[in-house]
């Protein structure tokens, strides 16, 4: 069975993230904001990287900020604007692959050449994040998994109660819990191949941001309708709290 547009992003969220924590000293180039918590290590255990930590948060924000004035441009012009955002990405992934393989292995996260390096990296993935966060904006996100392993236990919960809404339940289960596996996998799988080829193991994360870019459904806007800053949230699809507790029904 042929892995969904949005399985494919997160199996590449994890792939990238753990590559980039393993060579760049504890840097997570998707999930930033924990390098909140990697920059406070660096600081109380003298490790090296703790700038880099710190340019994290605006470049990513720069870089998402930039990814939706190109995703308006291209709507009012009529392309495929998660397709382009996505071929984007492969070439911001390309380029990091290229200068950690040529400059690489960085001793010191906080020399220029790492520095350059983890920002492609970073840009890449702020690309991701904002594509997909505007883009499929029904579909668990790709860079972090926190929210839609909640999602997974609270329907998880509401199926053992027997709450209605029982096959939206099963359905959104299915579908996080897909996701969550192939970001699993990305993980183990960039961490298997770090330890095997060394840098050279992020080559194959644009190749598989080009296949993203090729499936049918980049070429569809499923957000163009609606603006996502109003889409309903996939991981609070459901609100369990909504649903009308037959005990609270009973002392109504």
């Amino acid at each position: 069975m042929r892995p969904s547009l949005a399985q494919i992003l997160s199996f590449v969220g994890g792939y990238v993230d753990t590559i980039g924590f393993l060579a760049l000293q504890g840097l997570f180039t998707a999930h930033v904001t924990g390098n909140f918590v990697t920059f406070g290590a660096a600081m109380v255990h003298g490790a090296t990287g703790a700038w880099a930590k710190l340019l994290v948060l605006p470049v990513f924000c720069v870089a998402v900020l930039l990814t939706r004035l190109a995703s308006h441009r291209l709507e009012e012009t009529g392309r495929p604007a998660l397709r382009v955002l996505l071929a984007a990405q492969g070439a911001f992934l390309a380029i990091g692959a290229f200068l950690a393989v040529a400059l690489g292995p960085f001793a010191d996260a906080d020399r220029p050449a790492a520095l350059l390096t983890g920002m492609v990296l970073v840009a890449a993935m702020a690309v991701q994040n904002a594509a997909h966060r505007a883009h499929l904006p029904e579909a668990p996100p790709s860079t972090l998994m926190t929210g839609t392993t909640t999602q997974i236990m609270i329907d998880l919960a509401d199926l053992l109660r027997g709450v209605p809404a029982e096959h939206a339940a099963r359905r959104r289960i299915a579908r996080m819990s897909a996701g969550v596996a192939a970001f699993a996998l990305g993980s183990g799988l960039a961490a298997l191949l770090y330890y095997l080829v060394g840098l050279a193991a992020l080559a194959p994360a644009p190749a598989l941001i080009l296949v993203a870019a090729k499936d049918p459904a980049s070429a569809k806007d499923p957000a163009s309708a609606k603006d996502p800053a109003s889409a309903k949230d996939p991981a609070s699809a459901k609100d369990p709290a909504s649903a009308k507790d037959p005990a609270s029904a009973k002392a109504a």
